[in-house]
């Protein structure tokens, strides 16, 4: 009855370990391997420095997805806003104490680490959204300045990763987020209304752009332009894309990777490397298996009972999907690069890490499909 706490016989460990989603496992474990296996060929032929480095992170990045999926979901709303308060003081802390790389202020020095508060706000944000839609209905949700709390939550953490400078992940945690409006039943009107406002605010957006935004986005329009400077990485991209050819020129065998005419092999243009050794037919493969773990993604978070749940599947899912959707149409030049790198398959720590922990919250999901969770957290069904 409505009101009438419903009592849910909790789970042993043995019985969530039981119902993890052990397909979805092996799907992420093998599109892992992979990666493994392209590190192994950007070395030459070695473990070291990537591959080796990559297989430890998984390691450590599983036991923790492991963890993360056991732990009830109603402990995760019940410290969403913790932790999105604890990863929105990281990115502040970066702009006192943050490590300078490339350019950019983005890294923690935690002296064992070097963590990457953005990549963490990815998944804090989801969680912190959920928590914050499942108390609504709606009736709550079709009224304007209900929306302004959750605008919040996106924007505040993607002004910050902008001064950082990381113009890409912000457009991620904006996206991601716009994606969660939409799922939990926002009017496309008002998407719209903002997609309108946005276009009319680009040309003063345009003056904010650090030089090397700008030089990226005119290299996009035409690459040709600096063939040898800020055109270079995009125009190698395209022809170890093309030399590929069908099948590929075999595992270690691909001529820009290794003779080093392609830049960042191991990180953001690792896709194209796959693509000149595997051809068209490897690279459709990988893309394959990255649909089979959407569509599992999807299909988890639909069966989940509880809103929350489904909002945290879905969020992680849709950001899943931005970093193959950027890292592929980037290398491709369909967009202008931006540093967002290929999932479980670029080396990497902090994304690696970060994505595991977003893939054991899905997983975690999954496990507690049944467990109802009312509007403040308790066990209980509205």
């Amino acid at each position: 009855m409505k009101g009438e706490r419903l009592k849910q016989p909790e789970m042993s460990l043995g019985q969530k370990l039981w119902q993890l989603h052990w397909l979805y496992v092996m799907l992420l474990s093998l599109t892992a391997g992979i990666g493994f296996m392209m590190l192994y060929s950007a070395a030459n032929g070695s473990l070291d420095p990537w591959a080796s480095r990559q297989m430890v992170r998984f390691g450590v990045g599983f036991v923790a997805m492991v963890a993360v999926a056991l732990i009830d979901i109603r402990q995760w709303f019940r410290f969403a806003y913790v932790f999105y308060a604890a990863s929105f003081l990281l990115l502040i802390a970066v702009e006192v104490m943050g490590t300078i790389g490339m350019g950019a202020q983005r890294w923690i020095d935690l002296g064992v680490i070097t963590l990457q508060p953005s990549e963490l706000m990815k998944v804090a944000l989801v969680v912190a959204l959920a928590r914050y839609f499942h108390s609504g209905d709606i009736e709550d949700i079709s009224r304007p300045t209900f929306l302004i709390v959750p605008l919040i939550l996106i924007l505040a953490p993607s002004a910050l990763v902008l001064r950082q400078p990381d113009l890409g992940t912000a457009l991620m945690m904006i996206i991601a987020g716009g994606a969660i409006f939409f799922v939990v039943g926002v009017r496309i009107w008002k998407f719209a209304l903002v997609a309108v406002a946005a276009l009319t605010a680009l040309p003063i957006a345009w003056q904010f752009l650090h030089d090397y935004q700008k030089t990226r986005v005119l290299t996009f329009l035409n690459p040709e332009t600096d063939p040898l400077g800020a055109g270079y990485h995009i125009i190698q991209s395209k022809i170890a894309l093309g030399s590929g050819g069908v099948f590929g020129k075999g595992f270690m065998q691909g001529s820009q990777g290794h003779l080093n005419f392609l830049p960042e092999k191991q990180t953001d243009f690792i896709f194209t490397m796959l693509a000149e050794e595997f051809g068209l037919v490897g690279g459709l493969g990988l893309i394959f298996l990255y649909m089979l773990l959407l569509a599992y993604g999807i299909a988890i978070s639909v069966r989940c009972r509880s809103q929350f749940g489904r909002i945290i599947g879905m969020g992680v899912t849709t950001t899943f999907f931005l970093f193959i959707f950027i890292n592929i149409a980037m290398v491709m030049g369909l967009i202008p690069v931006v540093g967002v790198p290929l999932p479980l398959i670029s080396y990497g720590g902090t994304a690696m890490m970060t994505l595991l922990f977003g893939f054991g919250l899905l997983m975690g999901v999954w496990v507690h499909r049944d467990v109802p969770i009312g509007r403040r957290g308790a066990g209980e069904d509205f």
